[in-house]
């Protein structure tokens, strides 16, 4: 029994030796250890044939065998392998040109929202970074918002308990500034918020939104009016023009719907404006007296302007998009455009 042993130890050794390759040493390991038709396998199946007493040794002696198989097999594939790799190296031609690789650039949404901040903080702004979860005195109550308004719902609001939710815009940064900040206040929020609304065309349920405040003594709606139009001057073209409409915000009062002549006919008419000549792109008003109370503001000596805006919206013209969603999907086909 020992010798036979030891003959099928040499004849492992001898089939081992003349494996030169991976699949050289996948041959020998198929041919010595498969489960089926393998050799150490057929020559277990001879226990069946031995006496009770011989088979105890000769089992511990196959089972050494396949231990000192496994092993050598390991340390011949691991030097085949390392001895690979060093081959493959010396072909590699160092004169030849390197592969094309894409180069990464930011999303055009984070691209436009840097933009607008950076338009504020030339116009003496202070950007401002807050929580995407709010809390209902910042989002609504503060903003005098009333428990029945149709924003506080939940069909329109994601809450996580009676008073955390997710920020549905970002006006609380005008109570979080007049909080932290003493008057003349210039405070500007970019950011994600979230509503309940579909996933369509003209629809997310996740969007990026600036909202803006300044907060001083004798702050008019002609102030409100010039730093508009600066501003929308600066996002879109120089000869924009813009008109404001009686619009109503709990927050602000007056308040106004803003205007911009359509970018894309230059207010003649087209199918985007609707024949009218003009885009609904912002809310904006002076900032209401009682929330200007709540945030610990004399609303006898102080005044103030604020107003919101969809980032998205302004990228859906800035660049001509017709799809909201395609800002959200990462088709590289659509985000190499930028």
């Amino acid at each position: 029994m020992s010798a036979s042993i030891e003959e099928l130890r040499r004849q492992f050794e001898e089939d081992l030796s003349q494996a030169v390759s991976l699949d050289g040493v996948k041959s020998v390991r198929d041919k010595w250890l498969s489960r089926e038709s393998g050799v150490i396998t057929g020559e277990m199946k001879r226990l069946r044939d031995l006496s009770r007493e011989e088979r105890p040794a000769f089992g511990q002696a196959m089972n050494q065998l396949r231990e000192f198989v496994e092993t050598k097999l390991e340390e011949v594939r691991a030097d085949v392998h390392k001895a690979e790799i060093l081959k493959s190296r010396k072909r590699i031609d160092v004169t030849r040109p390197g592969f094309p690789y894409a180069k990464g650039a930011q999303h055009p949404i984070r691209r436009l929202q840097e933009e607008i901040e950076q338009i504020f903080l030339c116009l003496g702004f202070t950007v401002l970074d807050l929580p995407e979860v709010e809390t209902d005195y910042y989002n609504f109550e503060a903003l005098n918002m009333p428990r029945n308004h149709p924003a506080r719902d939940a069909q329109d609001t994601f809450y996580f308990d009676e008073n955390l939710l997710l920020r549905t815009h970002c006006s609380p940064v005008q109570v979080h500034a007049m909080e932290s900040m003493k008057p003349p206040i210039r405070a500007v929020s970019t950011g994600k918020v979230y509503r309940r609304d579909p996933f369509d065309a003209t629809h997310s349920p996740m969007f990026n939104q600036v909202d803006v405040l300044a907060v001083d003594e004798g702050i008019t709606m002609g102030d409100l009016k010039g730093t508009l139009e600066v501003f929308l001057k600066c996002v879109f073209r120089p000869d924009i023009r813009m008109r404001l409409r009686p619009g109503f915000f709990p927050f602000v009062e007056p308040g106004a719907e803003v205007d911009i002549s359509c970018i894309f006919c230059l207010g003649a008419g087209c199918r985007i404006c609707k024949q009218s000549g003009w885009i609904e792109i912002l809310g904006a008003g002076m900032v209401h007296p009682k929330v200007l109370r709540m945030s610990g503001v004399d609303d006898s000596r102080y005044s103030g302007f604020a107003w919101g805006m969809g980032i998205d919206r302004v990228a859906i013209l800035k660049y001509g998009v017709d799809d909201i969603r395609l800002f959200f999907e990462n088709d590289l086909r659509f985000l190499n455009q930028f």
